[in-house]
């Protein structure tokens, strides 16, 4: 995206237009043109804040009382306040003002555009009836681009002002109809006419009338700058940028204004080098941080997702206190601040234990939310399921509830279920200190393992102890180079090429007979052969699970760290054309090799092995105590008749 010299939108031209946006907002007619009326009209004798009450009757004998009542009045205010129980809430008030602060920008906006075209002039000489026939069709092109123009700005406002009020309630209000392009004040009569039959329809309640505010400007937008499109008049508007300082907002184009959507973060962050050890996990969490920024919110699509090395959901797990937290610190650190330098919006949510309820449906209903939460294409968003086999539980087993079985079947649906839709706009990480409790197939949906083993070598032991005792002491570091075992490259390297042969017992023996057989492993034949001879071993170890190593593997044929200053300077890249940053991130490509594909098997099937070990051996241990207590009472109990 090209470099933007922004002009101030003044807030006097602003404020000017505030009596005229609140007279759209208490009352118009408007006849649909295009759409088609859903909702009843709002009866003209309720007052704001006053509930409905019986009509005039008239004491005059054969006077019949007329209502005022209009087919197709339009009244906002009203609409609105009779939500309740004839107080004004907190959230219908911020609708309101919301509402009458977009239109008002709105007007100035368009006001800004006429003044920068010809349409000032033009429509001077149509109200002195001097209008020349040869420029009638741009009189007509400039109002529809005017209208146009209207339209976006006030949507492009509305939503940016709402988005700080928003919670977890979703609406689907589809597209918007009644989009006229006229003349401005038309096109405002339209929206705002379609807008009170989304609010009829949807907003029974405070949480769902601020979604369908939102909503509805999301879908405007959506639609008015598709109309945009083949609207050339509107080019001056479209590579222009205004700002309205009190708001802090920015009306760049047809480019939706999204830095309010994202709520402020009260999480501890980490840095990196506060990551002791867990080479290979860190080093996913920070190549993946980059890959969520290169989303395109036009596109709404992220060039990763395209060429196949995104990674949708992980699964990171490891002994208790091995840092797990502390990754989830830094991957969220790392994305605040990224979209904090490129007013991206973004989104953290952790799903944890206390969302399972024990009423029927309220679980996988807390679960839906979190998931709708997380994907929505408008930010950039990083979801958590901390301690994810307390949560969701396994199919089949009588020791978990129904709300963590309802948890369970909403999770493999968003993960991998018929509709999942992947854009690259978010990731989820599933946490655990015992995988093996989790459901078999909910955690193959998991498309990369992070091993959160913690500190391993000497050093790391050195590093992170030096770490935490803080600066508060005179003890000397000795011969040690601190931090140095922590750089993040050679670890890795060293990380992965542990991983060319098994970790695990039982994949150990199933790599050595494959390699005695046929050799090592270079072709694809004898690598498919290695994955059917692990089949064998384990049956668990199915299609999704070879899916999921392709996509670690492409993932490390993407084996390269966007540049920092990318994400420093958002104009070198994240604000590139979609097709741009596409082209860029294919000159960093690496082809993949013998190599990688030996090291991403192992390393995914490692994972498997270990899960169905630490499965059986808690089995089994389970069942040498209850042996053992069976023995005991019996020996007691004879003891007891003698």
């Amino acid at each position: 995206m090209t470099t933007r010299d922004t002009m101030e939108l003044k807030e006097d031209g602003i404020r000017s237009h505030y009596e005229t946006a609140l007279g759209l907002l208490t009352g118009f007619d408007h006849a649909p043109r295009i759409a088609t009326a859903i909702a009843p009209v709002v009866e003209a004798e309720r007052s704001p804040g006053i509930g409905a009450r019986p009509r005039f009757r008239s004491t005059i004998p054969g006077m019949a009382a007329r209502s005022t009542a209009r087919p197709g009045g339009v009244r906002l205010i009203e609409r609105i306040e009779g939500l309740g129980d004839g107080l004004v809430t907190p959230q219908q008030a911020t609708a309101l003002g919301a509402l009458r602060r977009a239109l008002a920008i709105a007007l100035a906006m368009g006001d800004t555009f006429a003044q920068g075209t010809a349409l000032a002039e033009l429509k001077r000489a149509n109200l002195e009836a001097r209008l020349p026939e040869v420029r009638r069709a741009d009189f007509s092109a400039l109002l529809a681009a005017e209208a146009l123009v209207v339209l976006h700005s006030f949507a492009n406002a509305l939503a940016f002002l709402l988005a700080p009020h928003l919670g977890e309630v979703v609406v689907e209000i589809g597209t918007v109809e009644e989009v006229l392009t006229d003349n401005a004040p038309l096109a405002l009569q339209g929206a705002l006419w379609e807008l009170d039959q989304d609010i009829a329809a949807h907003g029974q309640d405070d949480a769902r009338l601020i979604a369908t505010l939102a909503a509805f400007a999301e879908a405007l937008m959506t639609r008015v700058a598709a109309r945009a499109e083949s609207a050339p008049a509107t080019a001056p508007f479209a590579a222009s940028s205004w700002r309205v300082e009190a708001d802090g907002l920015t009306l760049a184009g047809f480019t939706p204004a999204r830095v309010a959507k994202g709520a402020a973060l009260t999480m501890q962050f980490k840095k990196p080098t506060e990551v002791i050890g867990n080479h290979i996990a860190k080093y996913q969490a920070m190549r993946l941080a980059k890959m969520l920024m290169a989303y395109d919110f036009t596109r709404k699509l992220n060039p990763f997702a395209e060429l196949g090395g995104f990674i949708f959901t992980f699964m990171g797990d490891g002994k208790p206190g091995t840092g797990k937290t502390t990754l989830i610190q830094m991957m969220a650190g790392l994305l605040n601040d990224y979209c904090t330098v490129a007013g991206y919006p973004f989104r953290y949510q952790n799903f944890s234990i206390d969302q399972i309820d024990s009423y029927q449906g309220k679980s996988g209903q807390n679960a839906k939310a979190f998931i709708t939460h997380i994907i929505d294409p408008a930010a950039i968003a990083f979801g958590t399921i901390d301690d994810i086999d307390q949560i969701a539980g396994k199919r089949g087993d009588r020791q978990s509830s129904a709300g963590q079985q309802e948890v369970t079947a909403v999770f493999m649906e968003a993960f991998a279920g018929a509709n999942t839709v992947v854009r690259g706009n978010c990731t989820f990480g599933m946490f655990s200190n015992f995988p093996e409790n989790v459901d078999d197939a909910l955690r193959q949906r998991a498309g990369a393992r992070f091993l959160v083993d913690g500190p391993q070598s000497r050093e790391d032991y050195i590093d992170i102890l030096s770490l935490l005792l803080g600066r508060n002491h005179q003890i000397p570091l000795g011969d040690h180079d601190l931090f140095a075992a922590q750089e993040i490259k050679r670890a890795v390297a060293a990380s992965f090429d542990r991983h060319a042969r098994p970790q695990e017992d039982g994949l150990v023996k199933v790599f050595e007979r494959v390699t005695a057989d046929v050799g090592p492993l270079d072709t694809i034949a004898k690598l498919g052969g290695y994955l059917k001879a692990i089949q064998m071993a384990d049956d668990r170890f199915t299609g999704r699970a070879i899916k999921n190593i392709t996509d670690a593997v492409k993932v490390r044929a993407m084996d390269f760290e966007l540049p920092d200053i990318w994400m420093e300077q958002p104009d070198l890249f994240l604000f590139q054309p979609y097709d741009q940053k596409l082209a860029m991130i294919r000159e960093l490509m690496t082809p993949i090799t013998v190599d990688m594909v030996v090291q991403e098997i192992n390393r995914y099937a490692d994972s498997e092995f270990r899960y169905a070990d630490k499965s059986d051996e808690v089995a089994i241990d389970g069942m040498v105590r209850d042996m053992g207590r069976a023995e005991e009472a019996k020996r007691r109990y004879l003891a007891g008749r003698g």
